[in-house]
């Protein structure tokens, strides 16, 4: 049994000082990514003909050519040259947008609702852009497999047996609310921050973000949501805060 838990033990410290740890653009945090960009970029391409295969695209030309215009300047800004940026809308009134692995920006139609200028799109896109360029995506990815690892070790290190229903059990919760959760929520302040960055280096006005998250605040006020540490992203109000306080910075980018 010490032989296995060791050899486990070996083998995961192993790769991490293979994998090593990488920086997040310009807030510059640790991180620990297990995947490559490689396959990064064949994740996200497989996922995006997933979601263009269930979702319908839109068809209006007006929507479309404004997010490729702003979605072009922001990726231009990212200089991300290894990543195989497009840009879809979605045709759901959902006030929503999203970004996969290498590049694939998908807006709904709904976020128009709240969106008043390209400034404000900018807002969006230069997050979902951030999130991409941070590899938010492969890091939540690389948590859960060594977390995957470490509950492996642990049924090793205690025999499994009776204990291995309280282990994935413990293991769940803890991952979920220690991990997952206040990760998400860290993961979308970064995004806010370097798409701040993003926007402002395109061309835009960064004090938009906040007249953005306004407007989502006056959009979904009737809308029930769960309280914040039980959700992976933060309460409106918190992100306007700190916006705020981002926003002289930002400013220094503006031409």
């Amino acid at each position: 049994m010490k032989k296995t838990v060791a050899a486990l033990l070996f083998a995961v410290l192993s790769f991490l000082s293979i994998v090593g740890c990488s920086k997040t653009p310009y807030t510059n945090r640790n991180q620990v990514v297990i995947f490559s960009p490689q396959q990064e970029l064949q994740m996200g391409y497989q996922s995006a003909q997933e979601i263009l295969r269930k979702e319908r695209v839109s068809n209006d030309p007006r929507l479309n050519a404004i997010v490729r215009k702003v979605g072009t300047k922001i990726a231009r800004a990212a200089a991300q040259p290894g990543y195989k940026w497009q840009f879809f809308v979605i045709d759901k009134d959902v006030p929503n947008a999203f970004c996969l692995p290498g590049g694939k920006v998908f807006v709904y139609s709904g976020l128009f609702r709240a969106v008043q200028n390209e400034d404000q799109l900018a807002t969006v896109i230069g997050h979902e852009v951030a999130h991409a360029i941070a590899r938010h995506g492969a890091e939540r990815m690389s948590m859960i497999e060594l977390g995957r690892m470490g509950k492996q070790l642990a049924t090793q290190a205690i025999g499994g047996g009776k204990y291995t229903n309280i282990i994935n059990q413990a293991y769940g919760a803890g991952e979920t609310f220690g991990l997952v959760l206040p990760f998400s929520r860290k993961f979308e302040y970064e995004a806010d921050e370097i798409g701040l960055y993003l926007m402002t280096k395109a061309g835009y006005d960064p004090r938009e973000a906040l007249r953005f998250w306004q407007n989502m605040m006056r959009l979904t006020q009737n809308t029930r949501k769960p309280p914040e540490f039980l959700s992976t992203h933060p309460a409106d109000q918190h992100r306007i805060d700190r916006l705020k306080q981002l926003i002289p910075k930002a400013l220094k980018y503006y031409r």
